[in-house]
């Protein structure tokens, strides 16, 4: 079982894994949550685990000065794409791992906050991460700062605000501007913890963000079954390719 471990960084209570828990579960992955909102340290045998995933959490990678695991984080993250370890980032995770490949993060042109659609670029309808996401209405979206592309990362997702979506580096690292793990509960409790995101009128806000769900969570779901299934995939082979397992 030990083979089968997978580190979940996670910085904020509200956000952890939602569906792709059961994608490992059912595939015999174990998810090891590393609690940093709760100062649980960085595990140092982090680099035996079949594949580390990045959550999303309210903080900017930028705020070091307050957070100092996000350092820790970027210096794993850039020897996790020097050892070819399968990466995983959401949302934050996504923006640590824009960071840790020498990418700017800043903030975007505006909060894009809820449910919105997303467009897979030519690489991304061929890519099996994302098979699914080019037929969902729309997805959902909690962030205020986005990223420059990394140097020699291919691009697989935008939206109308924010050009860089979704994108692959190396043969093994993804990162995800947008959230397909979120389940019904996740998104009530971001509402209710995160009510300054839902901008001047936030019970309109609330009440779009509520019918969105009720619209498009179902295929939301299958389509990240389909996501952690292809990472677990690809976790299985490159770790097995690196005699790393």
């Amino acid at each position: 079982m030990e083979r089968h471990r997978i580190y979940v960084f996670q910085h904020v209570a509200c956000e952890p894994l939602g569906t792709f828990a059961h994608g490992l579960a059912i595939r015999g992955f174990a998810a090891e949550y590393v609690r940093l909102y709760a100062g649980e340290t960085i595990p140092t045998d982090w680099s035996t685990a079949r594949a580390l995933i990045f959550l999303g959490g309210p903080m900017s990678v930028n705020d070091e000065d307050h957070h100092a695991y996000l350092a820790e984080e970027k210096a794993i993250i850039r020897q996790a794409l020097r050892q070819h370890n399968p990466v995983l980032g959401i949302c934050l995770g996504a923006q640590l791992l824009a960071a840790a490949a020498g990418s700017r993060v800043f903030p975007g042109v505006r909060p894009e906050i809820g449910w919105e659609a997303v467009t897979l670029s030519d690489a991304g309808r061929d890519y099996p991460l994302l098979a699914g996401v080019s037929e969902l209405g729309a997805v959902v979206h909690w962030h205020g700062e986005t990223f420059d592309l990394p140097a020699g990362a291919v691009r697989l997702a935008s939206s109308t605000v924010t050009p860089n979506q979704a994108f692959r580096l190396v043969d093994s690292a993804y990162g995800l501007q947008f959230h397909v793990e979120v389940d019904a509960q996740m998104i009530d409790e971001w509402v209710g913890a995160y009510p300054h995101d839902l901008g001047p009128n936030a019970a309109a806000a609330a009440r779009r963000i509520a019918a969105g769900t009720a619209l498009h969570l179902p295929a939301l779901q299958a389509a990240a079954g389909t996501m952690i299934n292809h990472f677990l995939d690809v976790a299985s082979r490159v770790r097995n390719d690196h005699s790393l397992a």
